[in-house]
Order: structure tokens, then C-alpha cells, then sequence
């Protein structure tokens, strides 16, 4: 067409040729352009802006604590800390963030949709979250002088508190004569009352003082009221259902009012556990909790290090370990944990022998990082099976089944020297002891770490999200029984009305790990409601028949990965990969000791010594099935039906029965281990450093 115009707005171009037209679409200049337009509205769409924390936050600290909600696509923060900007993959994450109060070593963050001019677009290089840590706590522990900085905030924090108080008590007890002194030492209270907010930041609460520390008991009573308001509602619900049942034919005018209480006792319940649970946002100790669980996985970790890295590899103690255990990857796990275990009760390097390993016959060296850097070498002067003898240099330990005589290391065993700070900070202590050499085992080689990023990426992982494990093919009917997708779904749906109270929720997701491909094709179509994550070809190589494979294994690794992600885990702790799932679920928050519902068993380490419990108050059996329990009773647990009802031995009276599972608290077994005193307590750094 004569004298036709071909106007490109986006770049301000005009043409009078359409095959010019078209090649300047097609050039670099129009596509820079474009990229830069569409980076603009998902920078407007996906990007928040956040302030109100410490300067001594580091970004990665920052960008781990805003990862639960969504998968990053950039971070990064301004030159001086003031501000810290995080560009989300998906819309939906940036606002369940905006939605969502954020907290921060105590402090309430602010946090704003990102404001961007138009006419700006970044060309700035951020670093990718794939330099993020993987199995890792959601405190930053790569960097322990941040440790030390933190630390020595929290402690000059402190001394501003007492310094604060011993002024006001001042400016109360003086009786200042002086109109003109007195106004100034008024200015110079409210000088400190508004120093003393900004440190506050103005949370949620009104004006919440960070505490020191909270004593053993606060601790223990905070989560003991949690678990027992549980279980009181597994009861009341257990008991109502039986009624419901036998009312259908008996009295069917009773169900409709039955239903009525059922409804309504949830919702007691829920607002319950909704008040404990900011028991623990308002009572001053949630900077000392993040503080100390960093504090004590450093120790623990930096103890671990040093056990395997000795300055004499060649007159070093050592301990052989065979990765290649007769059982699955989740078994494997638990076997090297044993095996480091002993390792370090007994004060010997840990050789992992793994070349030819079932699921990787290159072993394991090529997936996670060795497990020594300087100490791979078996060899020794002298050599013996377990127990051997305290001067013998190289033992060769067998599985957990058949150890004897059998080290006082194992589980459910925990350090003496750590369980007076490890009792008062989790719930479960031996859960977060494994966990611990979880974290150095599994210490991804970049291959590793690089194929989990790309998968998370690609899935789409994002807050809040419910991991649900679902066994199948592998002893089901035999170690473990079966359950439908319905009951595990039954549990999530609870989780999400609960979460919905304190915070609002744009989708519900669940991320579904199986050995059945059918299971999440099975999820996606009865409740389509839900965001249902999972990749069924992973699932079929987890199959018996196909699952010593390199594939199966990233299979594995990758379900096992975001199972521990996941804010709640619902699962069978018959499965091995579950209980694994929720141990290393130990090193994201200060206590996930309660974020998980099983459908069978309570936690157990395969080969562990015995599980007892304490009876705090009597109980008188009412039915046959019942038995006696008096205060001090210790009882060997077998399990929990969860109904309100446990069963056991009591080892008084060797009655073996039923018995309500709030009159009983779980007797932590404390064994001595070495102390490591060439280990400081703290990191140590010269001043070069």
C-alpha cells in the first residue's frame, strides 16, 4: 500500500516498508526493548520491597527467609542495607507475601509491592538463588562470623534495654527542681523510648521487649499445652464418632447434633492452638530461639568437621562404614547416620566405603560432597570388626541389626553436654540430633545442587505448601497398611483451616512424593481445588523394580528435598523416606518438631534403644483394655492411635495396654559423648580474617 506507516510504539520507530517493519521486530534493538517491557511488568507484578530489619542481615539470610512463599527468581539489597528487593517466579507468591506477616529476629518487616518508573528498567546483575544453600537451616550458617555479628547485636540490644530501664527508674526517682533541667532529661527519655520503638520496629503486639532467654519449663509447658490440646480433640472427635456410629440405627435423631458439636469443637480447637501458637510470637524469646538453634547446629556441625578432617590421616582412629546396606535409599540414610553416629561417640574419623553403591555405582562422592576432605584412606596399622579395642586404629562397624555388644551412641540417645540447651529449644531432640548429621551428609556436589534448583524452578515450589508422602507398592500390606488419598487429604485440609486463621491463603498446594505415579493423577482429579505439585514419572522410577538407578535416585533425592520444605508433612513414619523427610525438615526452622501428621506410626529410628515414657499423672483403667499408670511409671511406648490413646508396658508392673496420652511426657535419653574441647563453644577469627 502506498504511503502506508508501520509504527513500532514500543521502540518509537516508524517505517514506510513492511519488510522493513517486520526485520526491525525481528532485530536486536526491538527484542532488548521487549525483554526490558516484559521484565518491567513482572517486576511490577512479581517484585515486594522490604525494610524493618537489622543491618547485620545478610542477603542470603534474607532471601532464605522469603524462599518458604515462593520460588526467587532475584535478590539483592542496597549498598548500605536499608532495603532488601526480591523478584518472585510467580504473582501468587508476592502476594501471599503481602498478605502474610513477616517477622524477623523479633521484628515485624515491612513489606510493600516493589514501585518501579516506567522508564527504568535493570540491567543490574543479581546473584541467582541457586547460590542458595540446599540442606541447610533458614539461618545462613555458611557465614559464622554472621554468628558472632548477630550475637553481639542481640547482646547490645540487651544492654540498651537495662541501660533504658535504669533511666526511666532515674528520671522517676529524681525531683528536679530546675524546670529547664527537667525538660532536658525529658527529651532525653523520649529519645530513648523512640530509639527503643525503631529497635521494635512496632510489632504486631505493641511494645514486646526481646527477653534473654526463657527458662527449661516456659519451654517444655509452651509445647506440652500445644500437644495436649491435640490430643484432647483426637479424644473428644474419636469418642463423638463411635456415638455417630452406633446412633444410626439406635437413635438417628442424635447425628445432626453430634455433627453440630463436632463443628463447633473443631473451631474451639483451632482458635486454641491459634493462641499457643502466638504465644510463642509474643512472649519475647522467638530472636533467642533463632539464636540459639543457629548457635547449636553451628557447634554441632563445626564438631563433625573437625572429627573428619584430622591433621594425621595416616595414625587417625577410623570407623568403616558400607553405604551398601541390603534396603532402599531412606535405610541407606539411616545406616551412614548410625555408622556417623558411633563415629563420633567413639571419637573415630568416619571412612564411608560407597564405590559400587546400588543406586550410584560411581558412589556417593559424585552426588554429595565426601565426607572427609583430608582422611579417605581405610588403611591402618591395625584393624579389627566392632568392638575391637580403644587402641585399635581401624574398625569396621556392622549394621545397626546385628551391633554387639551395642554402643551407647545410638539413638534414641542424645548428647549429655548439649541436652540442657537442646531440651529447652526443641520439641523432639533426637529428631533434630539426626538431623544434624543429615546436614553433613547430604552436602550436595554442584551437579546436585544445580539439578534440585532447575527442578524447583520448573515445578514451581512456592509457600504454603503441604508435603504428602504416599507409600504404595514397598510393604504395604505387610509393614505397613494401606491409606487412601482421602485420609491423608483429610489431614491437609485441617492444616490449611488452621493456617487460614492467622494469615490468608490464595492457593492451598500440596507437593505429592509417591511410588505410584497413580497417586497424583488420582490427587489433581479429587480435588482439583488444590495445586497439586509432583511428577508421576519420578513416582514410577521409585517403584521396587526400577529404583536402583541413577534416575530413581534423583528421584528420590528430589522428593525427599521438598518433603522437607514443605511447611507440614503428612505421611506413614513407617516409610523410612518420611522419617528422613522430617528430620532434615529440623534444619529450616528453630522447632519443626510438630509440623507433621502420621497416619501409622510415631517416630522411630530403625535399630533404636528403647522408647520410654514418663507418667506425669495417674491413671485408673475403666475398660479391659486399659492399664494402671502412678506418677514416675516409666512406660515403654509402642505406639499412638491417635484418639487420645497410646498403648505400652508399664515397666512397674509389666501390664502391657492402653493409657491417655496426655498423662505421659517422652523421657529423653541423655548418654555421655566426647565433648570435643578443641572445639570452642563459638567460632574463633583472627583479625586478618
Amino acid at each position: 500500500m502506498a504511503n502506508a506507516k508501520f509504527n513500532c510504539e514500543l521502540c518509537k520507530v516508524t517505517t514506510y516498508d513492511e519488510k522493513a517493519y517486520e526485520s526491525h521486530l525481528l532485530g536486536g534493538k526491538h527484542q532488548a526493548v521487549l525483554n526490558s517491557k516484559l521484565k518491567l511488568e513482572k517486576t511490577k507484578k512479581c517484585g515486594i520491597y522490604v525494610t524493618g530489619f537489622p543491618k547485620t542481615a545478610t542477603t542470603e539470610v534474607l532471601a532464605n527467609l522469603f524462599l518458604k512463599y515462593g520460588a526467587i527468581d532475584n535478590y539483592f539489597s542496597d549498598r548500605n542495607n536499608n532495603f532488601f528487593i526480591i523478584l518472585y517466579q510467580k504473582e501468587d507468591s508476592a502476594k501471599t507475601v503481602l498478605n502474610t506477616k513477616v517477622y524477623y529476629e523479633g521484628h515485624l518487616l515491612t513489606v510493600r509491592p516493589r514501585k518501579v518508573k516506567d522508564n527504568v528498567v535493570e540491567n543490574r546483575k543479581i546473584p541467582n538463588i541457586d547460590t542458595l544453600p540446599i540442606f541447610t537451616t533458614h539461618i545462613n550458617n555458611t557465614d559464622t562470623r554472621q554468628s558472632e555479628r548477630l550475637a553481639k547485636a542481640f547482646i547490645d540490644l540487651e544492654i540498651l534495654k537495662k541501660q533504658n530501664l535504669e533511666l526511666r527508674n532515674l528520671f522517676n526517682d529524681l525531683n528536679i527542681g530546675d524546670q529547664e533541667h527537667k525538660e532536658v532529661l525529658d527529651t532525653i527519655e523520649a529519645r530513648v523510648k523512640k530509639t527503643e520503638n525503631v529497635l521494635n520496629n512496632q510489632r504486631e503486639y505493641g511494645q514486646i521487649d526481646p527477653k534473654e532467654e526463657p527458662n527449661l519449663d516456659y519451654e517444655k509447658l509452651r509445647r506440652r499445652i500445644a500437644a495436649n490440646t491435640q490430643e484432647m480433640w483426637y479424644f473428644v472427635k474419636s469418642e463423638i464418632v463411635k456415638v455417630q456410629k452406633q446412633s444410626q440405627s439406635l437413635a438417628p435423631e442424635l447425628i445432626e447434633p453430634l455433627n453440630h458439636i463436632l463443628n463447633l469443637g473443631v473451631q474451639h480447637k483451632r482458635a486454641l492452638l491459634k493462641d499457643i501458637n502466638s504465644l510463642a510470637e509474643v512472649d519475647g524469646y522467638s530472636a533467642w530461639r533463632e539464636k540459639e538453634a543457629y548457635s547449636l547446629s553451628d557447634l554441632v556441625q563445626r564438631r563433625l568437621k573437625y572429627l573428619q578432617n584430622p591433621s594425621d590421616c595416616n595414625n587417625a582412629r577410623k570407623l568403616i562404614c558400607n553405604l551398601n546396606k541390603g534396603c532402599g535409599y531412606g535405610c541407606q540414610l539411616h545406616h551412614a547416620v548410625y555408622c556417623f553416629m558411633v563415629a563420633y561417640g567413639t571419637e573415630r574419623t568416619l571412612i564411608l566405603k560407597s564405590k559400587g553403591w546400588r543406586y550410584h555405582k560411581a558412589g556417593w562422592e559424585e552426588i554429595f560432597k565426601p565426607v572427609s576432605d583430608t582422611c579417605t584412606d581405610p588403611s591402618g596399622h591395625s584393624q579389627s570388626s566392632w568392638p575391637g579395642k580403644v587402641d585399635t586404629q581401624v574398625l569396621t562397624l556392622p549394621i545397626i541389626d546385628s551391633v554387639s555388644p551395642r554402643p551407647p551412641y545410638l539413638p534414641l540417645a542424645i548428647p549429655e553436654d548439649l541436652a540442657p540447651r537442646l531440651n529447652r529449644l526443641h520439641g523432639d531432640p533426637i529428631v533434630w540430633w539426626v538431623g544434624q548429621f543429615l546436614k553433613y551428609l547430604l552436602r550436595p556436589q554442584s551437579d546436585t545442587s544445580n539439578f534440585l534448583n532447575e527442578a524447583i524452578s520448573k515445578m514451581g515450589f512456592q509457600r504454603p505448601i503441604v508435603g504428602v508422602h504416599v507409600r504404595r507398592t514397598d510393604k504395604v500390606g505387610t509393614e505397613a497398611a494401606f491409606h487412601s488419598i482421602d485420609e491423608y487429604m483429610s489431614v491437609v485440609e485441617e492444616y490449611y483451616n488452621q493456617l487460614e486463621l492467622t494469615q490468608r491463603v490464595a492457593q492451598r498446594r500440596i507437593y505429592v512424593a509417591s511410588d505410584d505415579p497413580k497417586v497424583i493423577l488420582e490427587a489433581r482429579k479429587k480435588y482439583p481445588h488444590y495445586e497439586v505439585l509432583g511428577d508421576p514419572s519420578v513416582a514410577k522410577t521409585a517403584a521396587v523394580a526400577s529404583r536402583y538407578s541413577d534416575t530413581s535416585l534423583k528421584g528420590i533425592i528430589l522428593d525427599i528435598h521438598l518433603l522437607s520444605m514443605s511447611d507440614y508433612l503428612v505421611c506413614t513414619f513407617s516409610s523410612q523416606v518420611c522419617r528422613v523427610a522430617y528430620e532434615i525438615m529440623q534444619n529450616y526452622y528453630p522447632d519443626a518438631s510438630s509440623r507433621f501428621h502420621s497416619l501409622d506410626d510415631i517416630y522411630y529410628y530403625g535399630g533404636q534403644n528403647a522408647h520410654n515414657q514418663l507418667a506425669l499423672i495417674s491413671h485408673e483403667p475403666k475398660r479391659q483394655d486399659e492399664m494402671e499408670l502412678i506418677p514416675g511409671d516409666l512406660v515403654g511406648v509402642a505406639g499412638n492411635h491417635w484418639n487420645g490413646y497410646s498403648k505400652g508396658r508399664n515397666l512397674r508392673t509389666n501390664m502391657m495396654g492402653l493409657y491417655p496420652s496426655f498423662k505421659v511426657e517422652n523421657k529423653v535419653e541423655i548418654v555421655k559423648f566426647p565433648t570435643y574441647p578443641e572445639v570452642p563453644l563459638t567460632p574463633q577469627h583472627t583479625d586478618e580474617e
